[in-house]
């Protein structure tokens, strides 16, 4: 949803690739589809820029799926000169500290980054004995193997359905150097952003 809202233009960026899951969490059965669904992760290329590449993982990638995922994405890939930047989000009570949870102001980010990663953080590092896991660590780890410079900003919400607050959680990132050349017209993210809490609330209502 912040991709969506602050990054992505139709004008801008073009579709070039699609992986397509089946898991117990993704059951969806088309394999014609190319729009967003709950079993792909859609792959958008910057027109003005083909080195710029940005992936849409909409769905889950079951832990025996997560090799053969990253060996499909970055096998495919160029590694001398990239740069990874990774949004996540999971529950603040997976978050460790020493401090109530309740007392956590949240939401709110921590970031972790591989030893090649040399450009400053948009927030404070995560802490151990914090870890990440999912996707996300999947290709941080394989990030930190090759020797790839990456960082994951990992986004701690209290709250389960999509909301502005937690989606906005990632707005200090536009002015990192990676984001800081994509970011959209500020008015026309908003538009964006209020039309999918609409579609989210839509899909989110309960009828007695």
């Amino acid at each position: 949803a912040f991709l969506s809202s602050f990054i992505l233009d139709s004008v801008c960026w073009e579709v070039v690739g699609v992986v397509k899951l089946w898991n117990e969490w993704c059951r969806t059965s088309s394999t014609t589809n190319v729009l967003p669904t709950d079993s792909f992760c859609l792959f958008y290329r910057l027109i003005s820029d083909p080195t710029v590449l940005l992936c849409q993982c909409s769905c889950y990638v079951a832990e025996d799926q997560q090799f053969q995922w990253l060996e499909k994405v970055f096998g495919s890939m160029q590694k001398k000169g990239l740069q990874v930047t990774i949004l996540s989000t999971c529950p603040v009570a997976d978050y460790k500290t020493q401090e109530s949870t309740l007392t956590l102001v949240s939401p709110f980010l921590k970031a972790l980054k591989t030893k090649e990663f040399q450009e400053q953080v948009c927030c404070p590092l995560l802490e151990q004995p914090n870890i990440v896991r999912d996707l996300p660590a999947a290709v941080l780890s394989y990030c930190q193997v090759w020797q790839i410079p990456a960082v994951l900003y990992q986004c701690y919400t209290d709250v389960i359905k999509l909301d502005t607050v937690t989606i906005e959680a990632f707005k200090p990132l536009l002015s990192s150097k990676v984001l800081k050349s994509l970011a959209k017209d500020a008015s026309e993210s908003t538009k964006i952003l209020k039309k999918f809490l609409t579609t989210s609330e839509t899909h989110n209502n309960i009828y007695i």
